[in-house]
């Protein structure tokens, strides 16, 4: 930006009565050059805020006005009378000046931390479109939230801040942003769970750079942190797939999260499924070939049968999934091993005696079977009828379906129709996909005509 366009700043800015007024007083104090950058005081960048002419041109002058490191420490300073530079900027109408502000106290040593009321106050109050001219601040600011929040003495401060950036500087939630991840991280950490929802009801479609800093890494703890949210709160279909998008999401090369997301994802598939699901083909093919190498796939190869097995492998390698985090699914998995050793005799016997269901499932107690046996014929999970003597009688369950249920199905078919519609014809317009789906066929037309010779 040429800095000469600016107007001159005051040495000192004028108290203002109202803090909404946006003229300063004007004195003979010239806007800094190139030769004295290192001169700029927080006077001149208050002056340069509530006098620019565009938020690109501010922008530009916020970015460049000294170095680096002098800059975040003029960004995060006071006035020279002690005065809060916040306290005479408008949140609308000076938006991206804040965005600077907060964001340099709140990565700068020994800057003051500004006041979580007015961080709150600016998350639902500042103007997305001006925001989206700085979105390497707006990754600034909200990392810096949770530190506040941790602060003050607790994270969980941290939820509707960020709640309140992310619905508002996202164009839509199905943007990716860098606020995604550190708000569904922030609620996985504070226990808050349910906070997340709201976002996570949103499939992604749309990733746009010029919106966000967006790095491919972002995705991926987006997704592996939306895993745990629905594996915390058992919601296991939406658990597998936010693990398999994180675990099989393209890459040059394979992540450690991926890793970790793949561990979760055969543990949740053995809770939801009885078995683990071969991985999509598209997964790089380092992460399924370092799995077999760990305890997860030795346990695995077990399920659910083999429940001593199962024990000692888990008694053997507690350390190991405790360090992991993994601990609480392999004890739920281990849990429900009997019920899937239980349904796979459903697909192949009429009856069976409660003696034989035991040994089957490497139960020793009758009672303990007969009570396990119950308890799935009143989930559902099992239609059989259990006689006085102790036979297992099984038999298919009589297919029921609402009307309700059927039209919400049909409605979700038809939701899912258009938005790949949509989809579709984004990346029709796409000149990077036009350009290889054009080489794309010439290859292909002078493979075949090397063939044909």
């Amino acid at each position: 930006m040429n800095q000469s366009t600016l107007p001159s700043p005051p040495q000192q800015p004028a108290p203002q009565s109202d803090s909404n007024v946006q003229q300063p007083v004007q004195v003979q104090a010239q806007a800094p050059s190139s030769t004295n950058e290192g001169n700029v005081s927080p006077s001149h960048v208050v002056f340069a805020i509530t006098t620019a002419i565009s938020p690109s041109q501010l922008n530009q002058y916020l970015k460049n006005f000294s170095p680096k490191e002098v800059r975040e420490v003029v960004l995060a300073s006071l006035l020279p009378d002690g005065q809060d530079p916040l306290g005479v900027l408008d949140m609308q109408a000076n938006t991206l000046g804040i965005l600077y502000i907060l964001s340099a106290r709140m990565h700068t040593t020994g800057a003051p931390n500004p006041p979580p009321e007015y961080v709150e106050e600016f998350c639902r109050r500042f103007v997305p479109e001006q925001a989206r001219f700085a979105p390497d601040r707006v990754t600034l600011l909200a990392k810096g939230i949770p530190l506040l929040a941790e602060a003050a003495g607790s994270l969980k401060l941290a939820i509707e801040p960020l709640f309140n950036l992310l619905s508002r500087y996202s164009p839509s939630l199905s943007h990716l942003t860098t606020v995604h991840p550190i708000f569904v991280k922030t609620c996985v950490s504070a226990h808050h769970f349910t906070a997340a929802l709201p976002v996570l009801a949103h499939p992604i479609t749309i990733i746009d750079t010029s919106v966000s800093d967006l790095h491919y890494n972002d995705n991926l703890v987006y997704h592996y942190a939306g895993g745990m949210v629905y594996a915390a709160l058992k919601r296991w279909p939406e658990a597998q797939e936010f693990f398999e998008i994180c675990a099989c999401s393209p890459g040059p090369a394979a992540a450690a999260i991926q890793m970790e997301a793949l561990k979760k994802l055969v543990l949740v598939q053995l809770i939801h499924e009885g078995k683990m699901t071969p991985p999509p083909k598209y997964i790089h093919p380092a992460l399924p070939r370092l799995l077999k190498g760990t305890p997860y796939s030795l346990f695995v190869n077990a399920y659910p049968q083999q429940r001593a097995q199962l024990r000692f492998i888990v008694e053997g390698e507690q350390q190991l999934f405790a360090a992991e985090k993994t601990l609480g699914l392999i004890t739920q998995a281990l849990d429900r091993a009997p019920r899937w050793t239980i349904r796979k005799l459903t697909a192949t016997y009429l009856t069976l005696h409660l003696s034989d269901i035991a040994q089957a499932v490497e139960i020793e107690s009758e009672d303990e079977v007969r009570s396990l046996i119950l308890g799935m014929i009143e989930g559902s999970e099992i239609s059989a009828q259990l006689s006085v003597d102790g036979t297992v009688s099984f038999f298919n369950p009589p297919i029921k379906l609402e009307k309700a249920d059927v039209d919400r199905v049909l409605a979700h078919a038809q939701e899912q129709g258009a938005l790949l519609a949509k989809l579709e014809r984004e990346l029709g317009r796409s000149k990077e996909y036009l350009t290889k789906a054009v080489k794309g066929k010439e290859e292909a037309s002078w493979g075949g005509t090397m063939d044909e010779d």
